[in-house]
């Protein structure tokens, strides 16, 4: 089994699965810096608030927290009890451009892997072959008889 493993992780698609697991995870945050500074902050001004990712719903104050109840970081660290519907939708949005991204990208292989098939699958047009030597000679020949 364990050879069977090995052989398993020496192939090259395993290889290349685990690069791409790494630049996803790249890209991941590259689209949540998207997201939270440009994106959101756009959206925050639509709706009226400087920081859509706080908007929250305060279910319950843990006991002896004196901060401020709108603190949306101090109140999560506090261990309050709230639902964070601001920090979901960013959360939706950060999906929702990662699935696009991935949709053009899967898009556009597959249409680049459809133009290699069909080049793969039409022989090679041959070029309308033009006058031959002869029929040229002939050519000039008349021309200049006349």
């Amino acid at each position: 089994m364990l050879s069977d493993f090995k052989e398993f992780i020496a192939k090259g698609n395993v290889m290349q699965l685990a690069v791409a697991v790494i630049i996803g995870g790249a890209f991941a945050t590259i689209v949540k810096s998207l997201t939270d500074e440009v994106i959101m902050p756009v959206v925050g001004a639509v709706f009226g608030g400087a920081d859509f990712s706080s908007y929250f719903v305060l279910l319950s104050v843990p006991e002896g927290y004196e901060g401020d109840l709108g603190d949306y970081a101090a109140l999560k660290e506090a261990g309050a009890a709230m639902i964070g519907y601001g920090a979901f939708i960013t959360a939706i949005i950060n999906f929702l451009i990662l699935a696009f991204i991935i949709f053009l990208m899967v898009r556009y292989t597959m249409k680049v892997m459809e133009q290699m098939d069909k080049k793969e699958e039409e022989p090679a047009a041959e070029e309308p072959a033009g006058p031959t030597e002869v029929e040229l000679l002939t050519e000039i020949r008349d021309s200049l008889a006349k």
